[in-house]
């Protein structure tokens, strides 16, 4: 028979190795990254990986960008590979997609979308169409980056989305992220894509934190462009959005789930191709829809989904007619109140849901 002293010494070594594993647990679902790291992080692994991968774009270099989303860059890749531009985007977008059509697989940073407006036709006639135009015989293996839609105090003409915009064009992939796992996996795949990608970012989120698995700190981690992901499972309602309009949909998940409502939320991750599936799916099993974006309502993505949901099989399955919470059909104002309430809030989705549910 085990002595008491043994008995004592095993319970405590299994006391030591609940704690160990305890911390272990702990420390891994506390391991997280901001968006601005995710990003950094997944230019930096390109960048080494291909020896093609370039950065370009205003202040990128010297400055480490002006929301530092290129950190340290310059001093571990030098000129060549993170290259400073003037400030003249319909010039070094013009450079970037030349770059792109000679075999070089350029990341150009815009400052702003809105900023974009001034090379949009390279973007679109130039890097969007030269694949067919071609008849294949000319890629344009291009990522044009940098953040999308509304920050804050910034006014109207600095605070458009441009998710409707790109997503219209036939020969963009067009990525919206949400999370620190999204930008990280979805840029390294737009990267290394052999269409241009348009790569929305969403100023607001650069420096939240999120959750992040070991598997998706990975230099090889990629996800798979065009497919959304059920970011929270239910069965009342869909709510279907991306980018920083899954932030509020989830914030509304959880306060109706105090009154009953199961709220699925769908990060479409993916605007153009769109992950048609993922909502079907969804909404055949909860019958209800919202979509949610901060965009303006008229040709909105929203519009789109719904459209798209109506002309399907899905249609039957509804039990009430879909809406759309969207930002509000004006220029954007400066002063502070205006401003919030153009945009969609957490009360406009609970007011929205509760409408379809007819609560």
């Amino acid at each position: 028979m085990k002595s008491v002293k043994d008995l004592v010494k095993a319970h405590g070594s299994i006391i030591l190795l609940r704690r160990s594993l305890s911390l272990t647990t702990r420390a891994l679902a506390e391991k997280t990254i901001t968006i601005r790291e995710a990003i950094t992080q997944a230019m930096d692994e390109e960048i080494t990986r291909d020896d093609r991968v370039f950065l370009m774009g205003e202040e990128v270099a010297q400055y480490d960008g002006a929301y530092k989303m290129s950190k340290g860059l310059w001093k571990k890749h030098g000129d060549k590979r993170i290259v400073d531009t003037p400030i003249t985007e319909m010039g070094f977008a013009g450079i970037a997609t030349g770059a792109a059509m000679a075999g070089l697989r350029p990341i150009c940073e815009f400052m702003t979308f809105n900023f974009s407006m001034q090379a949009i036709d390279h973007v679109i006639n130039s890097a969007a169409k030269t694949y067919y135009m071609s008849s294949g015989k000319v890629k344009v293996p291009i990522v044009f980056r940098g953040p999308n839609g509304a920050a804050a105090g910034v006014a109207a003409q600095h605070s458009q989305d441009y998710s409707t915009w790109y997503s219209q064009c036939p020969g963009l992939k067009v990525i919206a992220p949400y999370s620190a796992e999204d930008c990280r996996g979805l840029l390294k795949a737009a990267i290394r894509d052999d269409d241009p990608v348009v790569f929305l970012e969403n100023e607001l989120i650069y420096g939240q934190q999120f959750a992040i698995s070991d598997e998706a700190l990975s230099p090889d981690f990629v996800l798979p462009i065009g497919k959304g992901k059920i970011e929270r499972e239910g069965k009342h309602i869909t709510l279907a959005s991306y980018s920083i309009g899954i932030k509020i949909c989830l914030e509304a998940a959880k306060e109706l789930e105090q009154n009953g409502i199961d709220c699925e939320v769908i990060n479409l991750r993916t605007l153009r191709p769109l992950d048609e599936d993922i909502i079907k799916t969804s909404v055949k099993k909860t019958h209800h829809l919202v979509t949610v974006e901060f965009g303006w309502p008229q040709c909105s993505i929203g519009a789109e989904i719904i459209a798209r949901i109506c002309e399907s099989d899905a249609f039957d399955y509804l039990d009430a007619p879909p809406i759309r919470v969207t930002g509000a059909d004006v220029p954007l104002a400066y002063a502070k109140t205006l401003e919030q309430n153009s945009m969609p809030q957490v009360s406009n989705v609970l007011k929205s849901v509760k409408k379809v549910l007819n609560k």
